[in-house]
């Protein structure tokens, strides 16, 4: 792994200035590595950030790309990290042509991590280097505990996708440019003056840097502003948290953060040593959240912008029936399937072309008539700013809901694919099940990660028992993993769990293969009922609540 060349580092920075003529927005710095085709996919399943700690599984799921690999040779083309200053990969042996696609790729990815709300936890820091400080923590800890360190981590993996992402967010929210935040309050009023005991000019100092920074970034500024103060005061955060801690107790955001608190097997003094790997695990999965609840909007602006940018440059001449190929490779739409990169692209095209011609409008949507909402065109020209909204305030899940309709699913003649098996061939025909936009919007909510819903309740749980109840919405656990998970939890909390959940009542109608009208027949006739799963003593027990 070496920093790429002079020459590509200049094609970089000719690519950074047509960006931000379009429009991207971005840090100026970023690091730029070249890396073999085998150190490519070794990034991936590593989570792409090379600090991360070390864990079993990480080596299992690279060990399975090499052997990938080694059937199916493939050219990966780029890996980019959300960190500070953002930092991307690239073959090492790509030509200049392939690298200026590759560039605005990676750029529009940028500007996405850097302006999507979703990311808004991630501005203050740099993950990157959190990841080796974090690494190193579990180093030494293995070296001091053994295999009891790996426990803790699998134990803590198993619920960490419970973390209360959605709640860190609303505590991030932005406030109005008059309502100054609790932090920067206690930067100014407190820490500057009574902990560190400034002069008054390094005071005016950090007032006008403060300034400064709201002036040239906007909302944004504070984050940035509090990035610059981290470096200075490492000490901070840790003095910050402690003042609001003295002040008022918060309450516990999910699972990980109760056990954290309220564990008294976890606060023992020989203990205490577990609750810095499970804040590593924590704020890890936090890290990952929003990359993992807008791979299609990411995928899609990154596609949308390598092909709007790259067409656009001097640079393609010569390479057009290269790039041709290289970019129907990427962002081809399949029959069967789903490509985040064709439908995000497709999808944010088609939002342009909606607000560029009015569509988006209440006089258009009121319509019904085929040929008058054909006709319809009040060239606005917004498109390109619309989609810059679009950007920085959705997820995939109100992405595919609002976008998603039937004139964008016969525009590009999508369906949902059905099978059935051939008897007489003994296989498996794919055949159109539906072209309706509603079972196409469904198949696609049914790829987003959604994880379960499941909360504390502080009324049943006591000191020897811990109360989980599982708000059902049409999906079952999996009930495989309810065993090592609950003995994990009961592990960590040193007392009886109980997970209240639904399951389906009985065994569900058989349905034959290929008939879509059994199997939706055999769905309207489950019923669900409410049990009570036990871990006690690492002995699993079920029993029946209620049949609602």
């Amino acid at each position: 792994m070496e920093l790429i060349d002079q020459h590509a580092k200049q094609i970089m920075e000719g690519c950074k200035a047509r960006a931000r003529d379009a429009g991207l927005r971005f840090d100026d710095e970023s690091l730029e590595y070249y890396v073999t085709n085998r150190d490519l996919l070794e990034l991936s399943p590593k989570g792409m950030i090379p600090t991360l700690y070390d864990y079993w599984v990480h080596d299992v799921e690279v060990l399975r790309e090499r052997g990938r690999y080694e059937l199916y040779p493939t050219n990966p083309y780029e890996t980019v990290i959300n960190t500070r200053p953002a930092i991307s990969f690239y073959n090492d042996n790509n030509p200049d042509w392939l690298n200026v696609m590759i560039f605005y790729h990676v750029l529009a990815h940028i500007d996405f991590f850097q302006n999507n709300t979703y990311f808004r936890h991630t501005w203050n820091y740099d993950f990157t280097g959190q990841a080796l400080s974090d690494k190193r923590l579990i180093a030494k800890l293995r070296s001091e505990h053994g295999r009891w360190v790996d426990y803790v981590i699998e134990f803590s993996r198993s619920i960490d996708n419970l973390v209360g992402y959605f709640r860190e967010l609303s505590r991030l929210s932005p406030k109005s440019e008059d309502d100054r935040s609790e932090r920067l309050d206690y930067f100014f009023d407190v820490f500057l003056q009574d902990v560190k005991k400034v002069k008054p000019s390094d005071y005016l100092k950090e007032i006008q840097h403060y300034n400064a920074c709201r002036a040239d970034a906007g909302p944004r500024g504070e984050d940035i502003f509090f990035a610059d103060v981290i470096k200075q005061y490492p000490e901070f955060e840790g003095v910050f948290l402690k003042y609001k801690s003295g002040k008022q107790q918060p309450k516990p955001l999910d699972l990980l953060q109760f056990l954290l608190r309220q564990s008294a097997f976890l606060n023992r003094d020989e203990n205490r040593w577990m609750k810095s790997v499970i804040h590593v695990v924590r704020n890890t999965s936090l890290f990952f959240q929003p990359q993992i609840r807008t791979k299609i909007m990411n995928e899609g602006w990154a596609s949308y912008w390598h092909e709007t940018l790259f067409l656009r440059d001097d640079r393609i001449r010569g390479h057009e029936v290269d790039f041709a190929r290289v970019n129907a490779g990427v962002t081809t739409m399949p029959r069967v399937g789903l490509n985040p990169y064709a439908l995000g692209m497709r999808l944010f095209y088609y939002i342009e072309d909606l607000a560029d011609r009015g569509r988006r409008s209440w006089d258009f949507q009121r319509l019904r008539d085929a040929h008058r909402r054909h006709d319809f065109d009040r060239k606005s020209s917004s498109g390109r700013d619309y989609i810059f909204q679009i950007r920085e305030n959705f997820s995939d899940f109100n992405f595919i809901q609002t976008f998603v309709d039937q004139d964008f699913v016969n525009l590009n003649k999508l369906f949902v694919a059905g099978r059935r098996l051939n008897p007489a061939r003994m296989v498996w025909e794919y055949f159109v099940q539906s072209r309706r936009v509603e079972d196409y919007r469904k198949m696609l909510m049914e790829h987003l990660y959604h994880p379960p819903s499941i909360t504390l309740d502080p009324a049943r749980t006591t000191e020897d028992l811990l109360y989980l109840v599982h708000h059902f919405e049409g999906k079952p656990l999996v009930r495989e993993y309810l065993k090592n998970t609950m003995m994990g939890i009961e592990y960590l909390w040193d007392g009886s769990v109980q997970l209240e959940t639904s399951e389906i009542k009985g065994a569900p109608a058989q349905a034959r293969p290929g008939n879509t009208r059994t199997a939706k027949a055999a769905e309207a006739e489950m019923e669900w009922e409410r049990v009570l799963y036990t871990m006690k003593k690492r002995e699993l027990t079920r029993e029946i609540i209620d049949g609602k």
